[in-house]
C-alpha cells in the first residue's frame, strides 16, 4: 500500500461531482412544488409507468411541448379544470 492516502469525499463533494457531470451531458436541473392534484397525478403516472423522476419530468416537458406545437394546449387545460386534476 502506498502512504498516500485519498481524502473520502463528503456527501456534498459527491453530490456537486455528480450534478457537474450532469452539465457536462447536456442536461439541466429542474425544480418545483407540485399542487395537490399534480402530486397525485405524479403518483398515478408514476406507479402506472415505473418511471424515476427524471424520466418523468423529461417526458412531461416534451409531451406538454408536443401539446403547444399542435395548438392542444387549451383542450388539456380544459380537461385539467373539469376533472378538477
Amino acid at each position: 500500500m502506498s502512504s498516500d492516502k485519498t481524502r473520502a469525499l463528503s456527501n456534498a463533494e459527491k453530490q456537486q461531482r455528480y450534478r457537474q457531470r450532469q452539465q457536462e451531458s447536456g442536461k439541466k436541473e429542474l425544480r418545483g412544488y407540485l399542487t395537490p392534484e399534480a402530486l397525485s397525478c405524479y403518483q398515478e403516472i408514476q406507479q402506472k409507468t415505473q418511471w424515476n423522476d427524471s424520466t418523468l419530468l423529461s417526458n412531461a416537458i416534451r409531451l406538454m411541448y408536443a401539446a403547444h406545437k399542435c395548438g392542444q394546449i387549451g383542450i388539456l387545460n380544459s380537461w385539467l379544470t373539469e376533472h378538477k386534476r
